[in-house]
């Protein structure tokens, strides 16, 4: 049985006040929660203040990116034993954001999934179609290239180590949302995708996210598909009681 997993993704929101509110506000409000995982992913200069935060509750620290290399002359970026250090569990790779802004392939986006994992972190590996690209009936074929390309090189011993997060590009920030059905069939391609290039057994452990615009409001029709297993949360993760309501829908 997989357990859901709710990941707040602050993007570049907050200054360190209005972060360590938030993440006591999460914390605080946690422990109403059953059944679910929690994670909190802030702007990286403020991963220290907000691990402080969340100490001693359940919920867990993530980062939203990271560097495929261990240490060197890499002005602005961040490594893994640099997450690891101050307590981070979590990291966000690949998302649309950072591919379609800041150039990220597949590529690099395999390369980070390695060193993560390496590393005893757990990536959120994303993918997901432009809205042209859904129009033009291109959504499995695009998801499918991007599966393959992100987590090249994944060992069978890897991938229940790896969480998936389907973000429809088209519904981030948009106030748009897949359908539940929507989502769900994107949801299931993945988990056939796992299947044929693992086995049926670990492709059932892997967790698979739905990523697009969830809000307490939609959560419990979403999360209730069979493969929805949790959501990667950006505008909702903003404010406690939003974050925990939609963990409390599942």
């Amino acid at each position: 049985m997989r357990k859901t997993l709710i990941a707040g993704n602050w993007k570049m929101n907050t200054d360190r006040a209005a972060a360590v509110a938030l993440a006591k506000g999460v914390a605080a409000g946690a422990a109403e929660v059953d059944g679910v995982d929690l994670v909190v992913c802030p702007p990286t200069i403020y991963l220290a203040v907000v691990g402080e935060a969340l100490a001693g509750s359940p919920v867990a620290l993530g980062a939203q990116n990271v560097y495929a290399e261990d240490n060197g002359a890499f002005t602005g970026e961040t490594s893994t034993a640099m997450l690891t250090d101050i307590g981070a569990e979590y990291v966000i790779l690949g998302h649309s954001e950072r591919r379609a802004l800041m150039g990220e392939t597949d590529a690099d986006v395999s390369k980070k999934t390695h060193k993560a994992l390496a590393a005893g972190l757990t990536p959120i590996v994303c993918v997901g179609e432009l809205l042209e690209e859904r129009e033009a009936g291109k959504t499995a074929e695009v998801i499918k290239t991007q599966f393959e390309g992100s987590l090249d090189g994944i060992t069978a011993d890897q991938i229940t180590s790896v969480v998936i997060a389907y973000e429809p590009v088209w519904a981030i920030g948009t106030g748009k949302v897949a359908s539940p059905e929507q989502a769900e069939e994107v949801h299931a391609d993945l988990r056939r995708l796992l299947s044929e290039r693992y086995t049926p057994q670990l492709a059932e452990e892997v967790r698979i996210l739905y990523g697009g615009s969830m809000k307490p409001g939609n959560a419990a029709e979403l999360l209730a598909k069979p493969n929805v297993d949790g959501g990667l949360i950006g505008g909702a993760s903003l404010k406690p009681e939003d974050f925990l309501g939609i963990a409390k829908a599942k």
